[in-house]
């Protein structure tokens, strides 16, 4: 039927690629303009399911966080009075925290069921199909493949037609734009596995790795040289450490090992001094500011703060 809502479902399934077969153009005229249409809204309508895609993924990352930000508030991990954007964001479990792909697909999955079998409901009470070949039209319309052997909306009349039409539009449309997102989710989901077999297929196929793997094929075997091996290694670690930690301290470090180590040898060169000069009867030159301040010049590590107290008491 060539009527508005007929002309309507017919360019639906042109555009979103379903092509029943059950209506076509005749006409010369009619098949070029679908060439033509059908350019560009096959092409606006993959831009649409993209943008669809893009939307979902990000409705359902924002769900999941907000589900795991109120998991991590009850195991204490946050405070109650959490909010996001604030400081507390930049610490802890939230750090580089991604929505899980396989949680992702999960949800785009039971949405797709639950969609197939609302509307294989609807087509089981209208169109007279028994339950499962609604859910196999439902299969084959949503995932864009249609075959073209059961089509709805092709009897003269029906029972409510204006609302049966609204809802198989909105039926189609959301069903394939879950199927489209599910089916993206599902291709990441392969190539992971993908490049997962491929990479123990390269390790086994690899002589290194396969020898690697010989090598530690025993758990508390412990290889001729292998403590040597490790004491070069932790060497080596130990070495690029103080090189790269070079005027640095770590975190929760009063001070770094650089500066205890040149402390101790600045007090071990004076504490030298002075009981060389005790033992040879010199008498030890005080600092004037020393005396006239009240700092005694201890040995070691004492004479080194006291001699900075006396520097600086002067400015004080």
């Amino acid at each position: 039927r060539w009527d508005f809502p007929g002309a309507f479902y017919f360019v639906g399934t042109v555009v979103s690629t379903i092509g029943f077969g059950m209506t076509t153009p005749a006409t010369v005229a009619g098949k070029l303009f679908l060439i033509i249409y059908g350019l560009f809204g096959c092409a606006g309508t993959i831009l649409f399911f993209n943008l669809f895609l893009e939307r979902i993924i990000s409705l359902l990352a924002f769900i999941m966080r907000a589900c795991y930000e109120r998991q991590l508030q009850r195991s204490g991990l946050l405070p109650p009075n959490f909010r996001r954007g604030s400081a507390v964001s930049g610490v802890g479990s939230l750090v580089g925290w991604k929505p899980s792909v396989y949680h992702v697909m999960l949800i785009l999955g039971i949405f797709a069921v639950t969609l197939s079998c609302c509307a294989s409901a609807m087509y089981t009470a209208v169109e007279g199909w028994n339950y499962v070949d609604s859910l196999y039209y439902c299969f084959v319309t949503f995932s864009t493949i249609g075959f073209g052997d059961l089509v709805s909306n092709q009897k003269a009349t029906y029972q409510h037609q204006g609302l049966y039409r609204f809802g198989n539009f909105m039926f189609i449309l959301l069903g394939v734009c879950c199927i489209y997102s599910l089916f993206n989710v599902i291709s990441i989901v392969i190539k992971q596995i993908l490049n997962w077999a491929l990479k123990k297929l390269e390790c086994r196929c690899c002589p290194k790795c396969h020898k690697s793997s010989s090598r530690l094929s025993r758990r508390n075997a412990i290889t001729p040289g292998a403590r040597l091996r490790r004491h070069n290694a932790a060497a080596e670690a130990e070495g690029q450490n103080d090189s790269d930690t070079e005027g640095r301290r770590l975190s929760g470090e009063m001070i770094s090992m650089r500066e205890l180590t040149a402390s101790s040898k600045v007090s071990l060169a004076i504490l030298q001094k002075q009981l060389s000069e005790t033992a040879n009867g010199y008498p030890r030159n005080v600092c004037i500011n020393t005396r006239q301040n009240g700092f005694s010049a201890g040995v070691g590590a004492l004479a080194i703060m006291n001699n900075r107290l006396a520097e600086t008491s002067d400015s004080r």
